[in-house]
């Protein structure tokens, strides 16, 4: 067979080559919406109803594949076209394996004194084969971490031409979709409560790179030109250590920056400017904030405070909007439940309905819109521990514990468990999957598995 160009004749094996050349030296991916760039995916929601994952699986069954990893981490992948992102920092020495479950006693202040790299690494979408691996760091760490985080928990972002990574109190950098370093930047190193480590991942908007250093020394919000990594603005924070991602909300009034924190959750405009501040947060803040129904959605949750609130905002919010004593709303906040907070865990919206899962294996939902409870807590059976966020898919809600069983829930205003898939029992899992397409993305701390039914 012949076929014509404008050059003249090729034949199809010519045709063929030159095909397979234009396609390897064309960008690696493009933005697209199947993509998950950045924790929870698309608004930070956890939300995939495009998708078509599958309702069960085991490490046999509904396995595209799976892969073994190097070194420690619990940042989540993130998805770009056809290539998996994720981080990780391998240690030279030897690092102490994490327990399953809540416990106390997990503080690591010691410095380990090994030689430590701090890793990106990006894998095929459709086989798991590494593409490339990049370094951004190397030396010894500047603080202990808990023994249930890592030195690799921020998970990173993208804008689809470029990937974002932080590793809190280490490194900020920016690679491009080949594994080059566009820019990058050492991070000043502070005392951490307890030596627990960091987790608040970046965020972007725009042209601009956004990190929360909430600590005990010195706490900062700071915008990055995600171009150059030059600061563009930074301002302290009254506040000690947090665990937060922040969150921008562009809404019908104007963009904000959300960052919740235990001390006062803060709004800020683009510029930094404080908009408005509120307090009643538990002594611990995790969970990231996200966005439905108009509203924007924020919780804290410590498992042994009196005081573990779901707010629901209205936009437009000025000054101090804080709740007195006895309320669950005023002008600025549409509902609060005060004692409905989970602990590491984000909840989850999906439709009209807000569904929380509880560290210690409870799951329970409440209306999205207004704050009332549609069904109260439910045990998972055998549910154990829970650190990752849930998510939704096709009127199902997944929640994966750390043992490494997911639980499907149908989704709807009374609760019925509809399944659960397990993975290896001798694994370990606390990152948030990624969802694309028909693939489920999930990292423990030893292997990364696609779950796919084709």
């Amino acid at each position: 067979m012949v076929l014509s160009t404008t050059e003249g004749k090729v034949s199809m094996r010519g045709f063929l080559t030159l095909l397979i050349g234009f396609i390897l030296s064309a960008p690696l991916t493009g933005l697209t919406a199947d993509d998950w760039l950045q924790f929870r995916g698309p608004g930070a929601r956890g939300v995939a109803d495009g998708s078509s994952i599958p309702d069960s699986w085991s490490t046999e069954k509904n396995v595209a594949w799976s892969v073994e990893t190097r070194g420690m981490g619990w940042s989540s992948p993130i998805v770009v076209g056809n290539r998996i992102i994720y981080t990780t920092v391998i240690n030279d020495g030897k690092t102490e394996s994490p327990r399953k479950g809540l416990y106390f006693g997990g503080n690591r202040p010691t410095i380990p004194q090994s030689l430590h790299h701090w890793m990106v690494v990006c894998r095929n979408l459709e086989n798991g084969e590494v593409v490339w691996e990049k370094q951004v760091n190397e030396g010894r760490p500047g603080n202990g971490v808990h023994l249930k985080n890592s030195l690799a928990s921020e998970t990173p972002v993208s804008d689809g031409t470029h990937i974002y990574t932080y590793f809190g109190n280490h490194q900020l950098s920016c690679l491009d979709l080949k594994g080059d370093m566009v820019w990058s930047q050492k991070m000043a190193v502070h005392k951490i409560r307890f030596d627990w480590g960091t987790a608040a991942s970046p965020v972007l908007h725009g042209d601009l790179l956004f990190v929360v250093d909430d600590n005990d020394e010195k706490s900062t919000l700071t915008a990055y030109d995600k171009k150059t990594g030059e600061q563009k603005w930074q301002v302290e924070r009254d506040e000690k250590s947090n665990w937060a991602t922040p969150f921008v909300w562009k809404n019908d009034v104007r963009t904000e920056i959300i960052t919740p924190g235990t001390g006062l959750t803060r709004a800020y405009d683009l510029e930094g400017k404080e908009l408005y501040r509120f307090k009643g947060s538990s002594s611990i803040t995790i969970a990231t904030p996200y966005t439905a129904h108009g509203l924007l959605y924020i919780s804290s949750g410590y498992v042994l405070d009196g005081r573990r609130p779901i707010f629901a905002l209205r936009p437009g919010s000025e000054g101090d909007i804080s709740l007195e004593a006895g309320q669950t709303s005023n002008n600025y906040i549409q509902w609060c439940q005060p004692l409905a907070a989970p602990y590491n865990p984000t909840t989850l919206v999906y439709k009209d309905l807000l569904y929380v899962l509880y560290d210690r294996g409870f799951f329970a939902c409440y209306d999205a819109k207004t704050g009332e409870e549609k069904y109260g807590k439910q045990r998972l059976p055998l549910g154990r521990a829970f650190t990752s966020s849930p998510w939704a898919s096709k009127g199902k809600i997944y929640c994966l514990n750390e043992d490494g069983v997911t639980f499907v829930i149908k989704a709807g205003s009374t609760y019925e468990l509809l399944g659960t898939s397990s993975l290896a029992e001798d694994d370990m899992c606390m990152a948030t999957p990624a969802i694309v397409g028909n693939k489920l993305i999930i990292r423990t701390a030893a292997r990364i598995y696609c779950i796919s039914s084709e």
